[in-house]
C-alpha cells in the first residue's frame, strides 16, 4: 500500500516546517487530493490516523480536500471540471484535452503551535 509511504513523507514535511517555525506541535494538516493522483483518501486517512501517533502530529486534525479532474480542451478552448472521467469535451466532443488539475497529492496548509 503505497499510501503508507506517502503519509511518512507527509509527516517528515510536517516535521520539516514545524522545525523550522519552531512549532512543537502540529494541529491541523490540510491536503488536496486529484481523483487522478492514484492516492485512497480513505486508505490515506486510516494510514495518517496510524502513523501519526508519537509524531510531531499526534492528535492534529486531518483534513482532505478531493479536487476533481479540471481540463481544457484544445479545440474550442473551453476549461471545466469533469464530474466523471469521461475525457471527451462537453461543448465540442473533442478528444484533444489537456489535464490542467486532478493528478496531483499537495500538502496545501499546516497549522501548528
Amino acid at each position: 500500500m503505497h499510501e503508507y509511504s506517502i503519509v511518512q513523507s507527509l509527516i517528515d514535511n510536517c516535521e520539516e516546517h514545524a522545525k523550522k517555525h519552531s512549532a512543537k506541535k502540529v494541529t491541523k494538516v490540510v491536503v488536496k487530493i486529484g481523483v487522478l493522483s492514484g492516492v485512497e483518501p480513505h486508505l490515506l486517512e486510516e494510514a495518517f490516523d496510524m502513523f501519526k501517533k508519537g509524531t510531531i502530529c499526534d492528535g492534529c486534525e486531518f483534513v482532505m480536500n478531493i479536487q476533481k479532474v479540471k481540463i481544457e480542451c484544445n479545440d474550442c478552448g473551453i476549461e471545466l471540471e469533469l464530474e466523471k472521467n469521461d475525457f471527451i469535451c462537453p461543448d465540442c466532443s473533442s478528444c484533444n484535452l489537456s489535464v490542467l488539475d486532478g493528478e496531483d497529492m499537495f500538502l496545501m496548509q499546516l497549522e501548528m503551535e
